[in-house]
């Protein structure tokens, strides 16, 4: 898929993030539109996936570790064929298996439940070493949230993967700055992010979240690393594409009404239509 495609790919996704979150009338917007063009990249560009065959055996696995943005990773699914689009209107509504966190056992294409932050990274972190144990050719992709590498078992888990060389792993960082309670530098900075990493033996690539060049020279540096796993510190905007919510640490979690809902659509519908004169 080209940069093009990609693009009007992730506009979509975006669509589906604020339908989903508007018809539940609770969810979190901000960080999952933060994510969706790295969502979109990993889905559409980067995984050995196959949404005919969700559970084939040597598929890449990916670990949403900050679980909240679940409507980003349910609305890349949709758009990649793994249920319906129109299912995203039942988020968190009562007998939808769109639940407000990811469920394994439930939805397609979901690698491990998540949501309690700080615990994915070690799931994937057991599933990039069982990989090598096993002699299994899959890599393991996880996202994070800037404010989620505050909890002290996301330290444990890259403690650990850079001590066994996992250069199947590669963990994302999604850094948008901003977290429930404010900027992550004045709740708890975990800055220099980079520098925290490296300190773990990873390969760290910084790179523009939005900027599809960017992912792709990342991933591919990720893919030609060995002996240690990799790190990319994804610099993004909450909120990216719906223009009242970005860089606005009131949609972390909050659904859009009605005349909010509108505004946001029409300004992806804009996003769209530029793309489409490309």
């Amino acid at each position: 898929m080209d940069k093009l495609e990609l693009q009007k790919t992730a506009n979509e996704v975006r669509k589906g993030i604020v339908t989903a979150v508007h018809s539940a009338k609770a969810g979190h917007p901000g960080g999952s539109l933060s994510a969706a063009d790295i969502f979109t990249y990993l889905y559409f560009e980067e995984m050995n996936i196959d949404p005919k065959d969700p559970k084939k055996a040597d598929r890449d696995r990916f670990v949403l570790s900050k679980g909240h943005t679940a409507p980003g990773l349910y609305s890349t699914l949709a758009q990649r064929g793994y249920f319906p689009v129109e299912d995203l209107k039942t988020l968190r509504h009562l007998g939808s298996y769109l639940q407000g966190h990811p469920d394994m056992k439930h939805i397609p294409g979901v690698d491990m439940s998540s949501g309690s932050l700080g615990q994915g990274i070690s799931a994937a972190v057991g599933m990039a070493l069982s990989a090598k144990l096993s002699n299994d050719s899959y890599r393991v992709y996880t996202l994070l949230g800037d404010g989620e590498i505050q909890e002290g078992q996301v330290w444990e888990a890259s403690m650990f993967a850079g001590a066994r060389k996992l250069d199947n792993l590669v963990v994302i960082v999604d850094n948008n700055g901003l977290q429930i309670d404010g900027k992550i530098e004045d709740v708890c900075s975990p800055y220099p992010i980079d520098k925290k990493f490296e300190a773990f033996n990873f390969h760290v690539i910084n790179v523009d979240a939005h900027d599809y060049d960017d992912l792709k020279k990342a991933f591919d540096e990720a893919k030609a690393t060995k002996g240690q796993p990799t790190a990319i510190i994804a610099h993004s905007t909450k909120g990216k594409g719906v223009s009242y919510m970005e860089n606005n640490v009131g949609w972390h979690g909050k659904a859009p009404n009605d005349e909010e809902y509108a505004t946001a659509m029409a300004d992806l519908e804009k996003v769209g239509e530029a793309l489409c004169q490309k």
